[in-house]
C-alpha cells in the first residue's frame, strides 16, 4: 500500500494517525512530539523503551496508545522474583484430558506493557529477546507465533534508583526507540491539576484505528521511498558515530537500518511518500543514542545535536 492510497487530512497527515496522535496528546498534554515519536515507532514495527522518573506518565502513554490503536493489551509489572515462564506461559497437566496443555502467558498479546523492566533479573529480561526479535515464543520444544501486530512498550526507572538492573546492550538494541517524557511545562501541569484523573480519561478514549488499519499503515511505511542520497546520508551518520570520541560504541548496520525504518515512519506521519533528511534528524536521538553507550534518555539531546551537526546534509 502506498501513502496515496490512504485517506489524508487537510494538513496532509493520514487522518487515522492524526486522530490517534491528537487523542493521546489530549491525555498527556504538551507531549505532542514524544507522542508522535512513539506512534512512528509502532508504525515502523519497532519496540519502545520509555525511561523516566516514576509518575511522569509512562504507563499512561502505553495505555493510551493501546486504546487508540484498538490493540489487545496486557500489562506485566516486573519484579525481582519474576521468572521467564511468568512471561511466556507453560504446560499444565489437565487431569480430565490426561495430558499437558499449554497455557499462554502475557506475552501473547498485541501490545505488552513491560512495566519497570529493569526491576527484574537479567535472566527474566532476556526472556523477552526472542519474542521481541522473532515475534514468537519457544516452550517445551514447540515454537508458537505471537499475535500480529506485536509490540513491547517497556518502562524503566533511572538506573541510579534502588533495586534496578541495567538492561544489557543486546536488550537495548531490541528497542527501536528510547524516549523520555520529562516534566510537563507550566500550562500543561496546571491543566492536569485542574482536570480529571488522566487514568479516568483513558476509559473514554475511543479507538482511532483497528488492527487491519494499523497493519496497512505499517505496510505503507515500508513502501516510503528513500533516495540514494538519503541512504548515503544515513550511512554517513552511522560512519561518523563509529569514529567520534566520547561514544561507547558506533552505530551498527542494524542500527542504521532502524534509523531508516523510523525515518520512513516519520515521513508517513508527515504525509509524504519519500524520506527527507529532516525525517532522519527528527528520529535520530530516539533511535541512535541508546545504541551508542551513552547515558539515559534525558542526557543525550546535546550529544545527538552535535553528531547531527557534524554530518553535511545531502
Amino acid at each position: 500500500m502506498k501513502i496515496n492510497d490512504l485517506p489524508l487530512s487537510p494538513k496532509g497527515l493520514p487522518s487515522p494517525l492524526a486522530q490517534a496522535c491528537a487523542a493521546v496528546d489530549g491525555i498527556l498534554l504538551g507531549k505532542s512530539h514524544t507522542v508522535k515519536l512513539a506512534m512512528a515507532c509502532l508504525v515502523a514495527r519497532g519496540h519502545l523503551l520509555i525511561e523516566d522518573l516514576p509518575g511522569m506518565g509512562k504507563t499512561v502513554l502505553a495505555h493510551a496508545l493501546a486504546k487508540v490503536l484498538g490493540l489487545q493489551f496486557n500489562r506485566v509489572q516486573f519484579t525481582n522474583d519474576m521468572l521467564p515462564g511468568d512471561l511466556s506461559g507453560g504446560a499444565i497437566f489437565h487431569k480430565e484430558k490426561g495430558e499437558f496443555v499449554f497455557h499462554p502467558g502475557p506475552l501473547f498479546t498485541q501490545l505488552l506493557l513491560a512495566d519497570e523492566i529493569n526491576r527484574a533479573s537479567p535472566k527474566t529480561q532476556s526472556a523477552l529477546l526472542e519474542a521481541m526479535e522473532e515475534r514468537q515464543v519457544s516452550s517445551d520444544g514447540t515454537t508458537r507465533p505471537l499475535p500480529e501486530p506485536f509490540f513491547v512498550i517497556a518502562t524503566q526507572n533511572p538506573v541510579d534508583q534502588l533495586s534496578t538492573n541495567p538492561l544489557p546492550e543486546a536488550q537495548l538494541d531490541r528497542f527501536l526507540m528510547r524516549l523520555s517524557l520529562g516534566y510537563p511545562d507550566a500550562s500543561a501541569e496546571l491543566e492536569v491539576l485542574r482536570g480529571e484523573d488522566r487514568r479516568h480519561l483513558l476509559d473514554r478514549l475511543p479507538p482511532s484505528l483497528d488492527t487491519a488499519g494499523l497493519l496497512a499503515l505499517q505496510q505503507a511505511a515500508r513502501a516510503i521511498h528513500a533516495s540514494e542520497a538519503l541512504l548515503a546520508y544515513v550511512r554517513a551518520l552511522a560512519e561518523h558515530t563509529r569514529h567520534s570520541a566520547g561514544l561507547g560504541y558506533g552505530l551498527s548496520p542494524r542500527g542504521a537500518l532502524a534509523l531508516l525504518a523510523a525515518g520512513r515512519a516519520w515521513a508517513l506521519l508527515e504525509g509524504r511518500d519519500h524520506v527527507l533528511p529532516s525525517d532522519i534528524q527528527a528520529v535520530f536521538p530516539a533511535v541512535a543514542m541508546h545504541r551508542l553507550g551513552l547515558g539515559d534518555a534525558r542526557q543525550t539531546a546535546t550529544a545527538a545535536a552535535t553528531l547531527l551537526a557534524a554530518v553535511p546534509l545531502p
